[in-house]
C-alpha cells in the first residue's frame, strides 16, 4: 500500500478475516486512490487560501456522512 498506510487486515461484519487476495487488492487500490484524490484536493484548497484544518474537518464530515446502501437500515 502507500507508505502512509500499514497493510490492513480486513474483517467481515462477524469478525471473520477477509483472506481473498483479490478483495484485499481492490481495498488497497481504493484506499490509494482515495488518498491521492484527498491529497490533491487538500493541496488545491491550501493553494486557494482555504484553511487546512477546515478542509480536513470537511473531509471528516464527508466520510461520516457516507451511507451503506447494503445495510438493512437503508432498505
Amino acid at each position: 500500500m502507500s507508505k502512509n498506510f500499514p497493510d490492513i487486515v480486513w474483517h467481515g461484519p462477524s469478525g471473520e478475516i477477509i483472506a481473498c487476495f483479490e478483495k484485499n487488492k481492490v481495498m488497497r487500490e481504493n484506499l490509494i486512490e482515495i488518498q491521492r484524490t484527498c491529497q490533491d484536493a487538500l493541496e488545491d484548497a491550501v493553494l486557494m487560501g482555504c484553511d487546512e484544518h477546515q478542509f480536513r474537518a470537511a473531509l471528516t464530515e464527508l466520510v461520516a456522512s457516507l451511507a451503506n446502501p447494503y445495510s438493512p437500515l437503508h432498505s
